[in-house]
């Protein structure tokens, strides 16, 4: 399986989050967000942002949803 957001993957797992998390605070199915990671359907922009603003303030948009991994 491709990762699409290394970055954000890589936060999740060190928040201990799992992609119900993110379902809850965009308000959809698990299985689109299943979707979205695996680069089926693209992230908003406004999801983008609900999701760095409820759960990683402290991080870029830029650097959550890179293509390609980088060290925070």
């Amino acid at each position: 399986m491709k990762v699409v957001y290394p970055n954000l993957e890589a936060e999740m797992a060190r928040k201990g989050l799992k992609r119900k998390d993110l379902a809850d605070i965009l308000n959809v199915r698990t299985a689109t967000i299943y979707d979205k990671l695996n680069g089926k359907f693209p992230f908003t922009v406004n999801e983008a942002m609900k999701i760095r603003d409820s759960l990683f303030p402290d991080l870029t948009i830029d650097y959550l949803f890179s293509s390609e991994a980088e060290t925070a």
